[in-house]
């Protein structure tokens, strides 16, 4: 991560805090006040590592990660899921690291709001292994504190959810290894949404160029990628501990719910670590989880209407319930047909919107111009009352269901020059 660091450094502000910080509701009162920045908190009471957030908080930063530019981030994740490089280079683990038994009371583990559950790992990503199979897994998960050495996790229903119940009908405990604090383009592959059959560690390797390293680790049998904390442990077989309350992407209170307890063995921490904090419902939350499900409502949408050029879950509408897409319009339907692949694509999406090549759907004025400009209501808006939507969507009725809203703010194909924006053309 410092290498990125560096690159960051030279592009973008960094907020630099000296003064000494609280983990306990301070940090996260500074973080709220520099919301696309990149922060170092660099004098925690509780402890003597750094924090640092944001590092990918803008989609700039993450392009920068990636090696490309902000309009070609979908393409990008799309090429790393659909050519995914199996990884080599694996080293134990180095003298840079200090290794001892695990104790979370030395890491500055932060409390972020007054009614939280407690202090939440937020950047932490879970390495396991398929117990029936082999195959490798990781995933990004925000874990509560119980003590020095247990964390209660939430674990929706996908892969290492399914490797946990394995695990557990078989009575047995599953091994994990936890890293905080790698490279954003590390970080973003384990969040891509790929088959179970596939390992998101070759996903990464694929946006590293296949220079990407693994290190093994020392009590259980895991491969990690290269990160500032690595820890060891396992997922207790029939054990659960409140997890929660926690604000999730919306900025509102997730319920308190009984999840998996992990039991931690070692620690290592390299000798001048950051620890990596991703403030809850922050941009950065909000980018990692939304940006890896654009490339599934993409290639959803070309399957209809193969003139696609870009789609985008917009930061206001928590990079999980708005979408913008755009397309080059061929013929008249094109853009409804569009509205209904978008929205079975990607099922936690309330609305969306589909706008001509000209419009910039990274600029929420030019998508406010489409709208105003291409749309007539009767003709133009679709609504999907009673569809099953987001359980993070605070609208949503308690049987999970929702009314989506599909608008086509295309140009009417038979009167393409009364809509012909004049200062794009001359």
């Amino acid at each position: 991560m410092k290498t990125f660091l560096n690159q960051l450094e030279e592009q973008f502000d960094f907020i630099r805090i000296n003064q000494e910080i609280s983990t306990h509701l301070e940090a996260s009162e500074i973080l709220r006040k520099h919301p696309k920045d990149v922060v170092i908190l660099e004098n925690l009471k509780e402890s003597s590592i750094p924090v640092v957030s944001g590092i990918c908080n803008t989609r700039e930063k993450i392009a920068l990660a990636l090696n490309c530019e902000v309009g070609d981030i979908t393409s990008k994740i799309v090429q790393g899921m659909e050519n995914p490089h199996p990884i080599h280079n694996i080293e134990k683990i180095s003298k840079e690291y200090t290794s001892s038994k695990a104790d979370l009371s030395k890491l500055p583990i932060l409390t972020h709001y007054k009614r939280d559950g407690g202090p939440y790992i937020t950047s932490g990503v879970i390495i396991a292994r398929n117990p029936e199979n082999g195959t490798g897994n990781a995933s990004i998960h925000r874990m509560l504190v119980l003590d020095n050495n247990n964390l209660t996790v939430r674990i929706v229903p996908r892969h290492l959810y399914t490797y946990y119940q394995q695990a557990e009908e078989q009575g047995e405990d599953l091994e994990i290894a936890i890293a905080i604090g790698m490279n954003p383009a590390t970080l973003l592959a384990t969040t891509t949404s790929i088959p179970i059959t596939a390992d998101e560690m070759e996903v990464a390797n694929s946006f590293h160029g296949g220079d990407m390293k693994l290190l093994q680790c020392e009590t259980v049998d895991l491969e990690v990628p290269e990160a500032e904390i690595i820890m060891e442990g396992k997922i207790l077989a029939n054990e659960r501990a409140n997890e929660g309350p926690f604000v999730d992407l919306t900025d509102t209170y997730d319920i308190i719910r009984q999840e998996p307890v992990i039991e931690l063995e070692k620690m290592h921490i390299k000798n001048d670590a950051l620890y990596h904090a991703i403030f809850p419902a922050g941009f950065e939350h909000r980018l990692l989880q939304g940006l890896p499900q654009e490339p599934r409502i993409y290639n959803a949408v070309q399957n209809t209407v193969p003139t696609v050029k870009n789609v985008v879950l917009t930061e206001g509408g928590c990079c999980w319930l708005h979408a913008a897409v755009s397309i080059k319009k061929q013929t008249q339907g094109d853009g409804k047909n569009v509205i209904m692949a978008a929205l079975a694509a990607h099922p936690s999406l309330k609305h969306v919107v589909v706008v001509d090549e000209d419009v910039d759907i990274f600029n929420p004025e030019d998508l406010e111009y489409a709208m105003a400009t291409r749309v007539k209501a009767d003709d133009d808006i679709l609504i999907v009352p009673k569809a099953r939507g987001s359980s993070l969507d605070p609208a949503a009725l308690p049987d999970g269901t929702t009314t989506k809203v599909g608008v086509d703010a295309t140009k009417p194909i038979d009167k393409l020059k009364k809509f012909e924006r004049v200062s794009l053309s001359e």
